[in-house]
């Protein structure tokens, strides 16, 4: 069901905003009322919708419509769709004057992987994690290393009928303590993570997103309510970065890591450094300023190594030096806990106790070493190190 409601006023103002700020007079708001949407209003892919929806679809959470336009309030692209178009995600397509989603329980992905490939680093360390996938995405990601499904439509991949209530009881049955929302953006499959999560904890297993965080806030803080943990990509500290290379904006992930604080979900950052983008050291000194500031020092962070992909297969690998300093810089900061991925270092993988400076936990790659910390995360010196332990 929808989760919202606004006046038709305030969703002819919206719209007008949402495309750009275009000159709409009352004789074109009329027109666009009585006869139809203006496809100058219309975002996403237009006539791109399946002819009919298949067993898999469902009305979607968090849209508003007024007349024949429907406006998606899932994530800040907010999408205006006519009868028949698409969603920016590609995962969202107009019936009958409905959003519906593709994405109910048909995932394109399922993997068993580490829980340190997430990477989570303080959730569990050492145990597996359950991951699913569905296509589509929010983003635009010039150096996505998953587009083949992340820029995909969901009837475009191959699928797998996995319903919350069999996906759970998978899980459940291999002895497995998570589920990973993950690989392309659980945000776009929002309503299947959403019903899976609540089956999840019913069952007493965990669940994990890993997101780029580009959500808006009322159907993040409701998602905060059976997300155990999650990592996020913080992708730039530009907005120019985000606009440029994500197709997206700065701010609204920034508030989504507010978000996940004040709602007590553990999570983890990621930062990707790519060569002559995103590897200004002045960049990434000011955010992990604001990480400590309007966050916690105690939020780990991870800075990964590109990987030339997608669309910018022509750029380097991102220099050691570079991933040190980062990881130099984070630390003079005031953040503890300092990580680097996709280059396994003497001392970028393990976790340290920030009071004695022991190695609590060693990591190689995805394997875990051994550890010092008791139950509850405390070091022998009696430092407790904040995550979720097992």
């Amino acid at each position: 069901m929808k989760e919202s409601e606004t006046s038709r006023r305030q969703f002819i103002r919206c719209c007008a905003v949402g495309a750009g700020g275009l000159a709409c007079g009352g004789l074109a708001v009329h027109q666009m009322i009585t006869t139809g949407p203006s496809t100058d209003l219309r975002t996403g892919f237009q006539d791109d919708a399946p002819e009919t929806l298949d067993q898999w679809s469902r009305e979607a959470s968090w849209y508003v419509s007024t007349g024949e336009l429907v406006r998606c309030e899932l994530c800040p692209q907010l999408c205006i769709l006519g009868e028949n178009d698409r969603g920016y995600c590609r995962a969202r397509v107009v019936k009958d004057q409905k959003l519906h989603t593709l994405t109910y329980g048909n995932p394109c992905s399922i993997h068993v992987d580490p829980i340190e490939k997430k990477p989570l680093f303080h959730f569990l360390p050492g145990s597996e994690i359950f991951s699913v996938a569905t296509a589509g995405c929010n983003l635009r990601c010039k150096n996505c290393q998953n587009w083949e499904i992340s820029q995909a439509r969901p009837d475009d991949t191959e699928n797998i009928d996995l319903l919350p209530e069999r996906l759970v009881e998978t899980v459940q049955a291999r002895g497995i303590p998570a589920i990973a929302y993950t690989y392309s953006e659980p945000i776009i499959f929002y309503e299947y993570v959403h019903d899976a999560a609540v089956r999840a904890r019913q069952a007493g297993i965990k669940n994990v997103m890993v997101t780029a965080g580009y959500i808006e806030e009322r159907p993040l803080r409701k998602l905060c309510q059976v997300i155990d943990a999650a990592n996020v990509d913080l992708k730039g500290f530009t907005d120019r970065f985000y606009r440029q290379i994500t197709g997206a904006k700065l701010e609204p992930v920034l508030r989504a890591l507010q978000i996940l604080h004040e709602e007590g979900v553990w999570f983890e950052i990621t930062r990707l450094i790519v060569p002559t983008l995103s590897d200004q050291l002045d960049d990434i000194r000011a955010m992990c300023g604001w990480i400590v500031d309007t966050l916690s020092p105690d939020v780990p962070i991870h800075f990964s190594r590109f990987h030339p992909a997608y669309q910018l297969k022509t750029l380097p690998y991102t220099p050691d030096a570079v991933l040190v300093s980062a990881k130099d810089i984070a630390t003079e900061m005031g953040l503890k806990y300092v990580y680097i991925g996709n280059l396994p270092t003497r001392r970028g993988q393990h976790t340290f106790c920030p009071s004695c400076n022991r190695r609590v936990i060693e990591r190689h790659g995805y394997l875990l070493g051994h550890s010092l910390l008791g139950e509850s995360g405390d070091c022998t010196c009696g430092e407790r190190i904040p995550g979720v332990w097992l």
